[in-house]
């Protein structure tokens, strides 16, 4: 239990306790080149992607996968073991910029619902032509 709790403070701390990202002019936080090569194009900022087809929450500042089971958060650097070989480029991206949002778990489920196995297109920052994605070794 404790080590649970402690897993959920440092993902927590690392999620938003890292601000050396660079500010936009607006004051915006930008954060292109910590996104993932998998995640949709035309985004500065970024805070956590959720996917509905796995039910699932990605970390942009940690780099880690938020998931529940057995009724705790788990924070890993892997996909849930049930969906170890989903393709992160083709499912659909609900970018989320907001603290902790996996708190809202129900309520992004039912929001998103309708884009489970949505068959539209989101370009991945890997095929974007998009010179502010240029590839780093950040990705």
């Amino acid at each position: 239990m404790n080590k649970l709790l402690m897993i959920g403070i440092l993902g927590y701390i690392l999620c938003f306790g890292n601000k050396n990202e660079s500010m936009a002019q607006t004051g915006q936080h930008v954060n292109i080149s910590s996104q993932p090569i998998w995640g949709p194009e035309g985004y500065d900022r970024v805070d956590y992607y959720y996917l509905p087809n796995i039910e699932t929450y990605y970390c942009v500042a940690t780099h880690q996968f938020i998931y529940l089971s057995g009724g705790r958060w788990v924070f890993t650097n892997n996909l849930p073991p049930k969906y170890a070989r989903y393709d992160l480029y083709s499912g659909y991206k609900v970018i989320i910029n907001k603290p902790r949002p996996y708190l809202n778990f129900n309520e992004d489920r039912t929001i998103y619902l309708s884009y489970r196995d949505y068959r539209g297109r989101q370009v991945p920052i890997r095929d974007s032509h998009n010179p502010k994605y240029i590839r780093s070794t950040k990705h």
